[in-house]
């Protein structure tokens, strides 16, 4: 005989905390409004004083600008579609792909920058030093102030609960992919702001106009860096290649140490930023019920999805 278990409806039970949902999104909607005024005051702030450091950064907190708009319809769609059957498992992997396109917008932004500064390296112009240092440390407050914003702790007594379980722990580690990508948007533009500072400094007091295209070659260079990061840990969420091994076969230990039970197939996947999903078959001379496997994996409160299969076999090599 064999018995199967389909869980309950995915939009039954969330797969994340709404309030810590709704809270991502204010925060990124806050950045979003700063970062677009920052944007139109250094650019314009660049063409005034002809410097390549204020403009690239300004150019620059434009696309993290479009890039932080995503995050932001991410959140938003997310939370507005979650009980929509079409989506089997949920929207959790909605933030997920926000981030991949975001890593490659970031990636796209970084190719820019080094061309862009390699042409100004090759022909200096002119530049009016003091007002583009006040601009580019004006830009640099206002990007820490909305690092701050989404670096921010949310609370979540659920979350604090959960740490108390090993399995738990490792697997919440997996961050909200969506708010990093914002995160890291803001620290680029943090980056290029703290080297079009410095590099001006170096120009206005030593003369050399070639410093200010260096802090586009270097500001460039760490955000292809970022942004490489980013792109292989949300594609591997995509692509369901996200799950420890770990996690796996610490699955099928706690299924096999129980009776005379052998896991014949198992698959465990990401549905989420920081939920599992798994589909397990089993044989077993004395088989339980599906509900008793379940049970078995309480201890995985990140498995919010589970499909058990027992076989009854009475001879088995």
């Amino acid at each position: 005989m064999t018995h199967h278990q389909h869980t309950v409806s995915p939009f039954d039970h969330l797969y994340r905390s709404a309030a810590i949902h709704k809270e991502n999104e204010r925060r990124t909607f806050l950045v979003v409004i700063i970062t677009l005024l920052t944007m139109t005051i250094e650019i314009v702030a660049g063409f005034l004083t002809g410097s390549m450091a204020l403009l690239s950064d300004g150019w620059h907190m434009g696309t993290h600008a479009g890039a932080l708009g995503i995050a932001l319809f991410a959140y938003y769609y997310a939370r507005t579609h979650q009980n929509d059957p079409r989506y089997t498992f949920g929207t959790g992997k909605v933030g997920v792909l926000a981030a991949f396109a975001s890593a490659v917008i970031l990636g796209v932004t970084g190719l820019l920058i080094f061309y862009e500064s390699i042409n100004r390296f090759l022909h200096p112009q002119n530049i009016h030093f003091d007002t583009a240092i006040f601009v580019a440390a004006a830009g640099l407050i206002v990007n820490l102030v909305c690092a701050a914003i989404l670096g921010g702790k949310s609370h979540d007594h659920n979350h604090e609960h959960c740490e108390k379980d090993r399995h738990s722990r490792q697997s919440n580690l997996q961050t909200d992919h969506n708010l990093r990508a914002a995160f890291l948007h803001v620290l680029a533009d943090a980056l290029t702001s703290v080297l079009a500072i410095g590099v001006l400094l170096v120009g206005k007091y030593c003369g050399l106009l070639q410093f200010d295209a260096l802090a586009g070659l270097l500001g460039g260079v760490m955000i292809l860096i970022w942004s490489r990061g980013l792109i292989r840990r949300t594609s591997r969420v995509l692509l369901d290649g996200d799950v420890e091994p770990q996690i796996i076969e610490d699955i099928r230990k706690v299924i096999e140490s129980d009776a005379d039970n052998e896991v014949i197939d198992l698959h465990v996947w990401r549905i989420g930023e920081n939920e599992l999903a798994a589909v397990i078959a089993l044989v077993s001379d004395h088989p339980n019920s599906p509900e008793y496997y379940r049970e078995l994996l309480a201890e995985y409160r990140d498995l919010k999805h589970v499909v058990v299969e027992v076989h009854h076999c009475h001879c088995r090599d």
